[in-house]
């Protein structure tokens, strides 16, 4: 049997209990040009809840990942059952960001690869978009960093168990205005270190919020995600990467989303975790395409005048 085979027998069963197909999509090499083996995950019951929803995710692992390593049991099959959750979003591969800038993630270069300049970090590259329902063309093309230190706490430097950390990182990153979205640009930068890991909790850390923001998040996730890119379809409120973005737990975004449709903001589904945008909340769109704007405008590097004209403390 070869190291292929074995990897597609060790996930098949994994997938299949999390509700998808696994199908081999033939072989692959990561940027140093090592083999990896690339699979594609579908729903089993090809269900979907909006027209936009993906149909298939890719997962690329190296050929040398052993998935039948009891270490990655528990994690791996959170990990699939998540993007079975994910994929019934009518925008799976979308997300949001604190300031409101609604951004798809892509062209992610799985595993990591060690750093070509000499650095001592870990490299994986990608790109993400603007999504604002108007065929935006700013983008960004990305290239995280992930230190030694932070490398030792993930379970494998693998897709499935760093893929929620460097998508949070670079949503963290936008939220501090250190990435640009552009028509056309290099690779920039997003280092991923231990400030955003708990050594004595042993849990990643992004953003602490409050009930306020949480709540004006999950509004503004169901604006865009349901009302504007997915045609009123259902969007997932209690995401586990969106609760490890927002310093928060499940729970307490199930209780969040409650309380926004007992006040007519949201319709939630029987289970309370799915939503689509109340009547008040579609008519906000003035609303937040300004948001949008001004979280454009905070990212948008600018000139120093006072340097333009030779005044510096220098």
């Amino acid at each position: 049997m070869t190291t292929s085979t074995q990897l597609s027998s060790a996930l098949e069963a994994a997938a299949r209990s999390a509700g998808l197909n696994l199908t081999s999509a033939g072989p692959g090499t990561d940027f140093t040009g090592a083999p990896t083996v690339r699979f594609t995950l579908t729903p089993v019951d090809g269900a979907a809840t909006g027209s936009g929803a993906a149909t298939e995710k890719l997962l690329e692992l190296s050929q040398s990942f052993d998935a039948a390593d009891a270490r990655f049991a528990a994690p791996l099959a959170a990990y699939l059952h998540e993007t079975a959750q994910r994929m019934r979003n009518p925008r799976p591969e979308v997300y949001l960001t604190l300031h409101g800038l609604p951004i798809s993630f892509g062209h992610f270069g799985w595993p990591f690869h060690g750093s070509t300049s000499g650095a001592d970090t870990f490299i994986v590259h990608g790109k993400i978009k603007l999504e604002d329902g108007r065929d935006s063309k700013l983008n960004a093309e990305v290239s995280a960093s992930m230190t030694q230190t932070f490398a030792s706490v993930l379970v494998a430097m693998e897709q499935p168990f760093a893929e929620g950390v460097i998508y949070n990182a670079v949503r963290k990153t936008l939220d501090q205005g250190q990435l640009e979205l552009v028509q056309s640009g290099n690779r920039q930068p997003v280092p991923v270190t231990t400030r955003y890991y708990s050594m004595k909790q042993q849990v990643f850390i992004f953003n602490d919020t409050t009930e306020r923001q949480r709540q004006d998040y999950l509004s503004a996730k169901v604006f865009w995600l349901s009302h504007v890119l997915g045609g009123d379809a259902a969007v997932w409120l209690t995401d586990p990467r969106d609760a490890q973005y927002l310093n928060s737990s499940v729970a307490d975004l199930k209780r969040t989303a409650q309380a926004l449709s007992a006040e007519g903001h949201l319709l939630l589904d029987g289970s309370g975790e799915w939503a689509t945008a109340g009547e008040g909340l579609r008519g906000r769109e003035g609303f937040y395409r300004a948001q949008l704007d001004e979280a454009l405008a905070f990212i948008k590097p600018s000139f120093n005048e006072a340097m333009r004209h030779g005044h510096t403390n220098m």
